[in-house]
């Protein structure tokens, strides 16, 4: 029987024993009166281990490491203090393997923690603002507990979920939390121009997150009939397919609608997304799927990154020894781009941080892109097409679009490849 939570009896110590694993949908689906009440009631429950996604709120901070164990595939949004303090432990793996190191056991989850929109006239409730890795936890989770929020959109998706299917059911009234904006400036609205400029009217596009890819989506307001499947999508997004840029009829999967595993944006885009047929959520198994990427004719793959080698190598990691972003998702959408028919793989950067170059002779951080993946890589300065060339090819496209201050010293740098 399904256990009612109230906001004056929250407590969870019957559904969570000292060791378990606790993981919640991120970004804007966390069901904050939940995680904020784990935290609170941390000391009494025993050491947890939490798996955390992006987060869009200080629930968990460093000082909460006196009793929770953290763990995340990135260091972004507010993780970032967490790794800083060196609290976070980092599980490096592309985002496509999380489904699969859930159901195996090898990422344990023991308690689920999920945001729902209330349940229509079919009883069903909606996973609302996040699929994703959400639905193998479901499958193996001991116990999964419900914030049902009057303010979630309801979304359609590949699962919904029924009262059986909970064990607690917190009922709630509140505005989901939202995903900063992104405010691009000159440079990342030049990178995008370039960007757009390389994309067909009718392609399928996939869009990372950060402000080059929010610039994108604002400088393709003039294509035709372009289509999405991403893993995540904005408000910029929103905002095309109301205009009719986004029309998804020219997608050779998924006609006609917007596929996209977690929503992350605004209220404007929450507003636009409930019961809205347009746009169907779906688990990380099938947004990250090697098959369905490839299937789509013309999937263009826009990316960003932190460094990017002479050879092509890409960290997207980390930033002076700062544990900053993630493996994530990028090389499965940009080999999905390299399969795929006229699709073009691309990571997008300035050429630029403060004084030094993003286009480097030698990593300053881990190889989270290996070369053999990389594609068309981007900067203000041009657009590097690397596919097809050798190693000394790749220097020279490279030092090409890289900062001039910087050309010189790179030049130098090529001479041993």
């Amino acid at each position: 029987m399904t256990m009612l939570l109230t906001q004056s009896n929250l407590d969870l110590s019957a559904l969570i024993r000292p060791g378990d694993t606790v993981m919640w949908g991120q970004a804007n689906a966390e069901p904050l009166p939940l995680t904020q009440a784990l935290v609170e009631q941390r000391h009494a429950l025993g050491r947890l281990r939490l798996m955390l996604g992006i987060p869009n709120s200080d629930s968990c901070r460093p000082e909460h490491a006196d009793s929770l164990d953290f763990v995340s595939y990135c260091g972004s949004g507010a993780n970032r203090q967490l790794a800083k303090a060196g609290v976070l432990e980092i599980l490096p793996c592309h985002y496509s393997e999380l489904p699969r190191m859930i159901r195996s056991g090898a990422l344990r989850i023991d308690v689920l923690m999920l945001q729902l929109a209330p349940a229509d006239e079919h009883g069903r409730y909606s996973l609302g603002l996040a699929h994703e890795y959400l639905l193998p936890a479901l499958e193996t989770a001991r116990v999964v507990i419900a914030e049902v929020n009057q303010a979630c959109p309801w979304t359609f998706g590949e699962r919904y979920l029924y009262e059986e299917d909970l064990d607690a059911i917190l009922h709630t009234e509140r505005a989901p939390l939202q995903t900063p904006a992104v405010d691009p400036g000159p440079v990342e609205r030049s990178i995008a121009e370039r960007v757009a400029g390389l994309v067909e009217d009718g392609s399928t596009l996939q869009l990372g997150i950060g402000a080059i890819p929010e610039a994108v989506v604002q400088a393709l307001a003039d294509h035709r009939d372009l289509g999405v499947h991403s893993g995540t999508i904005g408000d910029g997004v929103a905002a095309l397919i109301e205009r009719g840029v986004i029309t998804n009829s020219r997608k050779t999967q998924d006609a006609g609608v917007t596929v996209a595993g977690v929503l992350m944006g605004s209220s404007s885009l929450h507003r636009f997304a409930h019961r809205n047929w347009l746009i169907q959520m779906r688990s990380t198994d099938y947004t990250h799927h090697p098959q369905v990427l490839a299937a789509h004719d013309r999937l263009v793959a826009i990316n960003s990154a932190i460094e990017v080698d002479l050879t092509g190598q890409i960290n997207a990691e980390s930033v002076a020894g700062n544990y900053v972003g993630a493996l994530g998702g990028a090389v499965d959408f940009l080999r999905g781009a390299h399969r795929s028919r006229g699709g073009l793989p691309i990571i997008a950067l300035p050429s630029s941080a403060g004084q030094n170059s993003r286009i480097v002779s030698h990593l300053n951080g881990p190889v989270s892109t290996p070369r053999c993946d990389a594609g068309l890589i981007v900067t203000e300065f041009g657009v590097a097409d690397l596919r097809g060339l050798s190693l000394r090819r790749r220097a020279r496209r490279m030092i090409e679009i890289a900062h001039p201050q910087f050309r010189e010293q790179l030049e130098q740098a090529a001479a041993g490849l």
